[in-house]
């Protein structure tokens, strides 16, 4: 291929990269599968590596290319990006509103409202539509150039179009984030690889934009919200909502719940409504952020030394509460992990009871001196995940010793060790029954082999009269052993033998998710699946290769790999392939399925088929699940109290089935 060639091909393969980017991680409405979008990378690297000068900074391979940096270069925002003025109640708006009507008599406003997402804010700076700077606020005038780390979130678009394609110059903003269910599944990655875990979404977030190696920030699971455009009345537009709209025809993620009200009435509407759906919202937000649409009243109103006049940040009722913890207990996981857990005093927060709370390892509860019989302030992370936020200490009892962490595991008496650079004490007895009663407790879950009626009781039963040993001892019990246990009479160990032996054929993903490998979960399971079809071949696969999986990469492809190097594992798959558990994935016609490129969103409780069920039935004919509603969604199907997304169906004008509707679509095709 002469230079030329190359040079041709190169501009092609960028163009349909950046494409395909933009449909997975903006649109959410993917056109191609996971390998071959892979096929396209390697091909793009492999020849920018034999014409490196063919090389740019736009290059989809440049997201993870920076090198560490010891010190951020300090960046100058074009416009300083000020704080915002607060309101917490109705009439604070309404106060908002007479204040800048005084400023502007006679003047008739209308609003947009958007979420107040709880992350990092950046600006981005982009010239003649490619990417070439990202800085972190900073102190509103002065900020951090973070470029390779913003790079490696993948829906910050490199390259824009529409318009703003051919500006010379301009600055966006916007919030970089951790989706709750995403900063859920880090947690407990790292609370099995022995690592600290984050107090909340919003900490994890910041912790990454900050990293000095890019490649742990693309590791982590990011994204980003656009909302503002510095200077767009130069740009010629008349309204903040006209400025969201072209911010979206150039390619960038804004909130589909963005709304434009006329009224302040709507405006208070819009910041109920919202706080109402909070639990419901797949980002943490602590309010709204209220704006003057028209640009040219934004221009005339100005800011003060500290925010603008023309917005305000409505802000949610706090979520906290106070209690007392009564006892400290250490818990051992299924890696051997030793978790201590506060045993509260109940107490009512955000109208869940809260009894127990992680203090997830030794450094954390002597960082925050979290002692027994203690007064402290909690908080629910994402308004989901309690956690201890302060120890009142003007509350403490005379006579609260420090907490001694335990050198001995709990469950067995084992020796705990904490491995130097390491956040966690871990049993050393790979005997231990604590952790072969957590493995297997996972091993049954749900989102693993989904074996119905394996409680923790017959778990227990089962470990402590040395019945179950590892996984493959569940497929060789009889139904006289299951009910010879403890409160399961013949007809209830009848059903647990019937859905054990239904679980061998869960399938591939299931069975990779329920072996409890380090850092492969439901999703890292799926991929691994996908990619290779059967556990031989994931077994035998080397690192590079695992590493080169679309959402796999090398630290999963190293905890893999040594998985299945322990010959004790080799062994465990061997005897579960004796007992007839299927560790290969069916040979399917590879032709186009009926849903294919087709997205749905569930919302509410389906009364003929669990979640897990529908989500099944959509992918097997190609269709994607996803979690959230935008314009392009194709179909929410919507069961029995829905929360917010039909809401945001019913706004959008997304198609909407009911339970009917959508059994007779899946069906049909």
């Amino acid at each position: 291929m002469t230079r030329a060639e190359a040079a041709q091909r190169i501009a092609e393969l960028r163009e349909h990269i950046h494409h395909h980017d933009y449909l997975y991680y903006v649109e959410a409405r993917p056109e191609i599968a996971d390998a071959e979008y892979d096929r396209l990378i390697r091909e793009l690297r492999d020849l920018e590596a034999r014409f490196p000068d063919l090389i740019t900074d736009d290059s989809p391979t440049q997201r993870v290319a920076g090198t560490p940096t010891a010190v951020f270069k300090p960046v100058e925002h074009q416009v300083a990006m000020l704080s915002l003025d607060n309101a917490t109640a109705a009439d604070d708006l309404r106060e908002f509103e007479a204040r800048i009507s005084r400023a502007l008599p006679g003047a008739r406003f209308t609003y947009v409202c958007e979420p107040k997402i709880d992350g990092l804010g950046v600006a981005l700076l982009y010239a003649r539509g490619r990417f070439v700077r990202g800085a972190t606020r900073g102190d509103g005038r002065v900020g951090e150039d973070v470029t390779p780390n913003l790079k490696t979130i993948r829906s910050i678009p490199m390259v824009l179009r529409g318009a703003l394609a051919a500006v010379d110059e301009f600055e966006v903003r916007g919030e970089v984030f951790m989706p709750r269910a995403e900063f859920a599944k880090l947690n407990r990655a790292l609370e099995e690889a022995g690592e600290t875990t984050f107090a909340n979404p919003r900490n994890a977030a910041a912790g990454a934009v900050r990293q000095k190696d890019p490649a742990v920030t693309a590791r982590r699971p990011l994204d980003i919200i656009l909302y503002h455009l510095s200077r767009a009345d130069a740009l010629a537009f008349a309204t903040h909502w006209e400025t969201l709209e072209a911010l979206r025809t150039a390619g960038f993620k804004t909130n589909p719940r963005a709304e434009r009200c006329a009224t302040l009435d709507a405006v208070i509407a819009y910041c109920e409504r919202l706080e109402s759906l909070r639990d419901a919202l797949d980002y943490d937000a602590d309010g709204v952020v209220v704006k003057v649409d028209a640009l040219e009243h934004q221009r005339r109103l100005g800011s003060t030394t500290h925010h603008p006049r023309w917005a305000i940040a409505f802000k949610f009722a706090g979520r906290q509460a106070s209690t007392v913890i009564e006892a400290i207990e250490v818990g051992v996981g299924k890696t051997g992990i030793l978790t201590p857990v506060a045993k509260l005093r109940p107490v009512e927060l955000a109208g869940v009871v809260i009894r127990n709370v992680s203090l997830h390892n030794e450094d954390e509860i002597r960082k925050k001196d979290v002692r027994v019989g203690d007064t402290v302030l909690i908080e629910r992370a994402g308004d989901v995940i309690p956690y201890v936020v302060q120890v009142v200490t003007a509350m403490r009892p005379a006579g609260a010793e420090p907490f001694r962490f335990p050198t001995r595991c709990p469950a067995c008496g084992g020796v705990a060790f904490r491995p130097e650079g390491e956040a966690y004490w871990r049993c050393m007895n790979s005997g231990c029954p604590a952790q072969l009663k957590e493995r297997l407790r996972h091993f049954g879950s749900r989102r693993a082999m989904d074996i119905e009626h394996l409680g923790e009781k017959v778990i227990d039963q089962l470990v402590d009269r040395g019945l179950v040993k590892d996984f493959a001892d569940l497929y060789t019990l009889t139904v006289d052993q299951l009910a010879g246990l403890d409160r399961l009479a013949e007809k209830s160990a009848e059903n647990l033998a019937r859905a054990i032996g239904a679980s061998r054929t869960r399938g591939l993903a299931r069975l990779l998710n329920a072996l409890g490998i380090r850092l492969v979960g439901e999703r890292v399971a799926q991929l691994l699946a996908s990619r290779f079809g059967s556990l031989e071949k994931v077994a035998k696969a080397p690192e590079a290769e695992l590493a080169e999986v679309h959402g796999v990469g090398e630290t999963i492809a190293r905890s893999v790999r040594a998985f299945f190097d322990d010959p004790t594992n080799r062994a465990l798959i061997k005897r579960l392939e004796d007992v007839g558990v299927v560790t290969a994935e069916p040979e399917t016609d590879a032709g186009p399925q009926p849903l294919a490129g087709k997205t749905f969103v569930l919302t509410g409780t389906l009364t003929t088929l669990t979640r897990d069920a529908a989500r099944e039935a959509i992918e097997r004919r190609g269709g994607r699940v996803i979690g959230s509603v935008s314009k392009t969604t194709d179909y929410v199907v919507v069961g029995e109290s829905p929360g917010g997304k039909a809401d945001d169906a019913r706004r959008l004008g997304v198609t909407m089935l009911d339970e009917k509707e959508f059994l007779a679509l899946v069906e049909e095709r």
